[in-house]
């Protein structure tokens, strides 16, 4: 079975993450107040409605405690409204909240009043965004927690060449070796420790942000 999530708010943050939830299967119910949104959202999910999402009745109507997600997506034009819609999507019973902060305060008072989780879309580009520029051979960079990162790193000439066992990630920088891409595009999620790593690899490694910015300068 699908599972159903309900997307309110549809800024260009909103907009995206109603599409591709739609594209992963999910049966997705989008919500504006703007009819242009609406009529570029409709194509993509299974029911768009144009709702003022602060009327109480009309978001009962939804049933949001029957939809596995809601996520409040409203953005820094209207922080009032992002509080109460999360507000009442908590007093309606919604059994999992995800709610947009656009700052540290705005975060707390969401979670306060009922978001299980807050995310900051803005802020979290920005650190991956950082962490690709400054670090040598990083392609892309995804934080997932306080201080932990997954890296997607092309190999560096130092180590091309030599093997993994040789190389030896996990024992030499204390981080986790979370599979590879070859130059054909297959990922290989446990490559064997006798793989010898080619220019085309890339790498994805986990660990913390300290501990893997050192290895992309030493391996460099």
């Amino acid at each position: 079975m699908a599972r159903q999530a309900v997307v309110i708010g549809l800024g260009q943050f909103g907009m995206s993450l109603a599409k591709a939830l739609a594209r992963n299967g999910s049966e997705v119910i989008a919500v504006d107040t703007n009819p242009a949104h609406i009529a570029e959202i409709a194509p993509h999910v299974a029911d768009a409605v144009i709702m003022d999402a602060m009327d109480a009745d009309a978001l009962a109507n939804l049933a949001p405690e029957k939809r596995d997600t809601c996520v409040c997506a409203i953005g820094d034009e209207n922080r009032e409204a992002s509080i109460i819609v999360t507000a009442l999507l908590k007093q309606l019973g919604a059994p999992m909240i995800v709610a947009r902060a656009t700052d540290e305060l705005h975060a707390r008072i969401l979670s306060l009043v009922g978001a299980h989780e807050v995310i900051n879309p803005e802020r979290s580009y920005g650190e991956g965004m950082a962490v690709r520029l400054a670090w040598r051979h990083v392609k892309s960079a995804v934080p997932i927690g306080e201080n932990l990162v997954v890296i997607e790193m092309s190999a560096p000439p130092s180590i091309v060449g030599r093997d993994l066992r040789t190389l030896a990630f996990t024992s030499r920088f204390d981080v986790a070796f979370a599979g590879l891409r070859d130059g054909d595009g297959h990922f290989v999620s446990n490559p064997k420790p006798d793989h010898v790593v080619d220019a085309a690899d890339v790498m994805f490694l986990l660990g913390d942000s300290t501990t893997l910015r050192k290895l992309t300068e030493q391996l460099s």
